[in-house]
């Protein structure tokens, strides 16, 4: 009796003990209700938007299937990668299409400009020689335009009564003695002889010998070139006569008509580099010397007059050169030139945010050396697209972003859709295809091609343009080829700008 007692209280024991474990189970189980539901939530699939084809992206479809435009398959587009103001790309898929980012960076921009001007000689280095009283021409020491002299050099003898008179009036001063104010006079006597163009090497040569010299020089004041004789050998001169013109080419004006537009940019001092066509390996420097005040009203031009040094005499005038100016050096924002998109209308670049990218609509200033100034739009440090960034406008494109962009006014307007890629671009180089079809009287030939990143193609059959008839010519049905293919539709169909058969590895 004992015994039984024993085996139904252990028999209770199991039974409470089991129903405690499960109570506490249950209890456990309906506390993580939230965590179950999240776990599940990871594990579904994305939201699917609605299906379209890449070829043709603005017509949409609710279910999946085969487009009604190529030979392929209609391609999701899925709730997380639309956004309102620009397109999410991951990681692997930007590397996927070769996107290059770049910082908006602050770069050294100078108003330089390029023109073309002429040599001719300084015209503050010009010397013209006469003389200051009539006579006659006794010798020419200089006897052709372009003849050397140097400075104090004589380039003529000169025979002139009356500057032999006042020679000889100044000798007889020299000789009276135990007149009042005596030193006066011959004072005055000396300095009409210098009037009449007497220098004073020779007025000292005739007090010294005490005899006057019927023959008086003419001297060069300055080292240069005869760019002008006026005079010959036994010729009449009169008072004011030129005899000849010298220049001193030490120094030389380069002439340069600049633009009106770019005028205001250059100031007195701006340096300037000079290269000649005939001495393509020198480089020769100045700076500007002088702005004219005066508009060429006919080629709506300013002149600017630079100088240059000329010791090797080497520079000639009348040559041609092209000379760079500097103009003012100033730092503004800039981004390499290829990540601008222009759309005819609107001047955007692709701004990267994490792995959300928009277009930003920008107003730029100068280009130099592949680099554009940013004017307004950007700020200094931000990320944008300098490769790919076609590809992205294509997607914005298709979510509506440009559209809006475009759309300030005119709420009907329809967006122009921006170019996909640079008219002279090639999608990609060597593109595999097997050949379906050709129809060599249209031109045209079908292709069972590989993806092309470049276009975000994936594999399709489709029917291509070829750029000549002649490339169809030794094509077969059934071979395969490589080809290359034009980025920029002609007329609505994109044309094989290459085509070749390749050999066969089967």
């Amino acid at each position: 009796m004992n015994k039984s007692k024993l085996i139904i209280i252990a028999l209770t024991g199991v039974v409470l003990t089991g129903g405690g474990v499960g109570w506490f189970y249950r209890h456990q189980a309906s506390s993580l209700p939230m965590a179950s539901h999240t776990t599940q939530q990871q594990k579904s699939e994305p939201k699917v938007l609605y299906w379209y084809d890449p070829m043709v992206p603005e017509q949409k479809f609710d279910k999946a299937g085969k487009s009604p435009f190529m030979d392929m398959q209609l391609v999701p587009k899925y709730v997380d990668s639309v956004s309102d103001s620009g397109v999410t790309v991951s990681a692997g898929m930007a590397q996927n299409l070769g996107i290059r980012v770049v910082k908006v960076q602050s770069s050294q921009f100078s108003d330089g400009l390029s023109a073309v001007g002429r040599l001719e000689a300084d015209e503050h280095r010009l010397y013209a020689l006469q003389t200051r009283s009539a006579g006659f021409i006794e010798h020419l020491w200089v006897r052709a335009v372009g003849d050397t002299v140097r400075a104090g050099q004589k380039v003529a003898d000169i025979y002139a009564p009356e500057l032999l008179a006042a020679q000889q009036e100044y000798l007889a001063l020299l000789k009276v003695t135990g007149i009042r104010d005596i030193d006066s006079l011959r004072q005055a006597a000396r300095q009409r002889l210098q009037l009449l163009g007497m220098n004073e090497g020779e007025i000292n040569a005739i007090t010294k010998a005490a005899r006057a010299n019927p023959r008086i020089g003419v001297y060069a004041p300055a080292s240069g070139v005869v760019t002008e004789l006026l005079v010959r050998e036994g010729g009449q001169i009169l008072p004011a006569t030129n005899l000849m013109q010298i220049a001193d080419l030490s120094h030389i004006w380069l002439l340069l008509d600049i633009p009106e537009r770019d005028a205001s940019r250059l100031k007195i001092g701006d340096g300037v580099n000079a290269q000649l066509e005939s001495l393509p390996a020198q480089r020769f420097t100045g700076q500007i010397d002088y702005l004219y005040p005066t508009l060429d009203s006919t080629t709506r031009s300013v002149r600017v007059r630079v100088v240059l040094a000329n010791r090797s005499g080497v520079l000639k005038t009348g040559m041609f050169a092209t000379a760079t100016l500097a103009g003012h050096s100033r730092e503004v924002m800039s981004v390499p030139s290829e990540a601008v998109i222009s759309t005819g209308t609107r001047t955007v670049v692709i701004v990267k945010d994490g792995q959300h990218f928009r277009p930003a609509e920008v107003s730029l200033g100068a280009e130099k050396n592949g680099q554009s100034e940013i004017v307004q739009g950007l700020q200094a440090g931000e990320e944008v697209v300098a490769s790919g960034q076609f590809l992205i406008d294509s997607e914005a494109s298709l979510n509506g972003v440009l559209a809006r962009l475009a759309a300030v006014n005119n709420k009907n307007a329809i967006p122009t859709p921006p170019t996909a890629m640079n008219e002279s671009a090639q999608a990609d180089m060597g593109i595999r295809a097997k050949v379906i079809a050709i129809d060599r009287q249209a031109a045209s030939i079908t292709l069972d091609h590989e993806a092309i990143p470049a276009l975000a193609w994936p594999p399709m059959t489709m029917t291509f343009k070829v750029r000549h008839s002649e490339q169809l010519k030794n094509i077969k049905v059934g071979e395969r080829v490589r080809m290359e293919v034009n980025a920029t539709p002609d007329n609505g169909a994109y044309v094989i700008d290459a085509l070749q058969a390749e050999a066969s590895h089967d």
